[in-house]
């Protein structure tokens, strides 16, 4: 989980925490090779989105965009929970989620 490296996790693993928000951890269940395979098709698409963008080329900015939307998905960042409920928090204010205490309470 390379979130972890940089950023507090909370205690279930499932969302690491950027300027006080919620963000979905890559489920850990993947295979390194697919992870990666994944994360490399991810940046690949960003590369995309980015250069459509300074081509101003509309259609291929939402071409690329629904690649990072698939990859994102495949990581197990967006789309159906990778654990054993649907209760999902990601992009939510960790203020406003049952994660409250816990970021209150914690060191750093």
């Amino acid at each position: 989980m390379a979130a972890a490296l940089k950023y507090p996790v909370t205690p279930d693993g499932r969302y690491f925490v950027h300027k006080e928000r919620l963000w979905r951890c890559t489920n850990p269940s993947l295979g390194e090779e697919t992870r990666q395979r994944l994360v490399n098709q991810l940046m690949t698409a960003r590369r995309e989105v980015a250069v459509a963008k300074r081509a101003s080329d509309e259609a291929s900015i939402a071409a690329a965009r629904a690649k990072v939307h698939a990859a994102k998905v495949a990581l197990g960042e967006r789309g159906p929970t990778w654990w054993n409920d649907d209760t999902d928090y990601n992009r939510h204010l960790i203020k406003n989620t049952p994660y409250a205490d816990w970021w209150a309470a914690r060191d750093g």
